[in-house]
């Protein structure tokens, strides 16, 4: 493990033991404590770096105590072009950021932009209708918050180098939790933790076994396809048990704290909190769950059958994050373009670097693919037929993720390309062979239908499932 992997695993290791501390505390001094210790970790990691993210914090206060109205937009517009010098400091003679500033800073991002749109709802609803406007939106704020607030929520110790993000109203509702004791706090912190030590133990064997340092090498592209193809399924093999340790850790933390805790029927989805206005009932037996700050499904990321579906089981706060606030603002009216470019926003958040774009660029190719392969072919498959087409799109799809996660990974252009080039471009090559055929199929589909040879053909009939996406 790197130095730098380590004080992170050092982070989420005493941040897990500290959050039951933290259900003893009274409201105020809860914020006081939390802020204290998470900018103290911000401090200590990353050193005058800080800085960046103050200037973040204070440029969003001042946006918002301008102009409510157009808040969303300018937040999102001054925290982005933030992130571009951010990441071009040293072209300014400044020093380099270190990882931790990094991973400080696009939490921030998250939270800066999510904070707007949430004063932003605040101040229409309030408008709408003064004597029930806190009623009127499940999640609204009750009040704007104040730049003690706006801090308190950005340097909170939960989350502030690791996240998961979570909105300021589900930072406003821990902090407000009437009896934080009786919540649940072991057992689901304890059940989040289990696959920990199983995931770390694959990831350091693995790595030690596969590294990726070798794809970088002659000798690698020496080897035979197969070898070379083979590779890039245990890199993402690693690249996912790092993930699923680090992640399910991390939401160990808001759980002993108590963040995140909602009744189960308020419904609540990952990064949003709850869905249904519920207030739970003292005299009964309530249930809770933590899926507000629920950032990862490994079992359902590995075995989902569809590209898309896979991105939904992935750090699942920031694409409830994509979904909310960048995705319906897309310029953009065909599904295609428009989560093209939500993966252009979200590679970009991510950094500079261009195996980042090429990786999430892929995607949009790979989810046409797959929705024509469907409407063309699993449609007119009976039962059997659909459930084979299934595992060979589950099968697919994982190659899929493994190809992209090279590019992620290697982050240089030119090292992408090379094992791209290696494996002779396969996956994109699958993709577009699979929107070609479907095409096809689709025109003589149609041709026959013209002359009336086929009548009530499934494939116009989209498939159910689609109705989620």
């Amino acid at each position: 493990m790197s130095p730098e992997e380590l004080v992170y695993l050092g982070v989420l290791a005493a941040s897990i033991p500290l959050g039951f501390l933290f259900r003893f505390l009274s409201p105020p001094v809860k914020q006081g404590a939390a802020l204290l210790l998470g900018l103290s970790i911000t401090i200590a990691t990353c050193h005058v770096h800080t800085l960046h993210s103050l200037v973040t914090v204070i440029g969003t206060w001042i946006i918002l105590r301008s102009s409510w109205r157009l808040a969303p937009a300018l937040c999102l517009a001054w925290t982005f072009l933030y992130l571009l010098f951010f990441r071009l400091v040293t072209w300014f003679g400044l020093p380099p950021p270190t990882p931790y500033a990094n991973a400080v800073q696009l939490l921030l991002t998250l939270k800066m932009v999510s904070l707007a749109n949430e004063v932003n709802s605040f101040h229409i609803e309030k408008k709408k209708d003064v004597s029930s406007f806190s009623k009127s939106v499940v999640g609204g704020l009750s009040q704007e918050p104040s730049l003690y607030d706006i801090l308190s929520y950005s340097y909170c110790y939960v989350g502030v180098m690791t996240g998961p993000f979570y909105r300021f109203q589900t930072y406003a509702d821990w902090l407000r939790q009437p009896d934080p004791r009786t919540l649940p706090g072991s057992a689901p912190c304890l059940q989040r933790l289990k696959l920990v030590p199983v995931f770390g133990a694959l990831f350091v064997a693995v790595n030690s076994v596969f590294p990726l340092a070798y794809v970088r090498t002659e000798e690698f592209l020496q080897q035979h396809f197969f070898f070379r193809f083979f590779y890039m399924i245990t890199i993402f093999f690693v690249f996912r048990m790092r993930f699923y340790a680090a992640w399910c850790g991390a939401e160990a933390s808001c759980i002993s704290a108590g963040l995140g805790c909602y009744p189960e029927k308020a419904l609540s989805k990952p990064g949003g909190g709850p869905t249904v206005h519920y207030s739970p009932d003292p005299s009964a037996d309530e249930k809770y769950d933590f899926k507000t700050v629920q950032n990862i499904d490994c079992y359902n990321t590995d075995f989902c059958v569809k590209v898309r579906h896979g991105m939904r089981y992935w750090n699942m706060t920031v694409q409830w994050w994509l979904h909310h606030y960048i995705y319906p603002n897309a310029p953009f009216r065909s599904y295609t373009l428009r989560a093209g470019w939500t993966m252009f926003i979200s590679a970009y958040w991510h950094g500079l670097h261009a195996g980042y774009y090429l990786s999430f660029l892929t995607i949009p190719l790979c989810i046409a693919a797959e929705s024509a392969m469907e409407a063309s072919v699993r449609a007119r498959l009976g039962p059997r037929g659909q459930s084979a087409f299934d595992w060979i799109h589950w099968f697919l799809k994982m190659r899929a993720y493994d190809y992209m996660c090279m590019g992620f990974v290697l982050l240089k252009a030119e090292d992408t390309v090379n094992y791209w080039t290696s494996t002779y471009f396969s996956m994109h090559v699958v993709a577009v062979s699979c929107i070609a055929l479907g095409r096809i199929l689709k025109s003589g589909k149609k041709e026959q239908k013209g002359h009336g040879e086929v009548k009530g053909d499934p494939v116009t009939v989209a498939d159910p499932r689609e109705k989620k996406d």
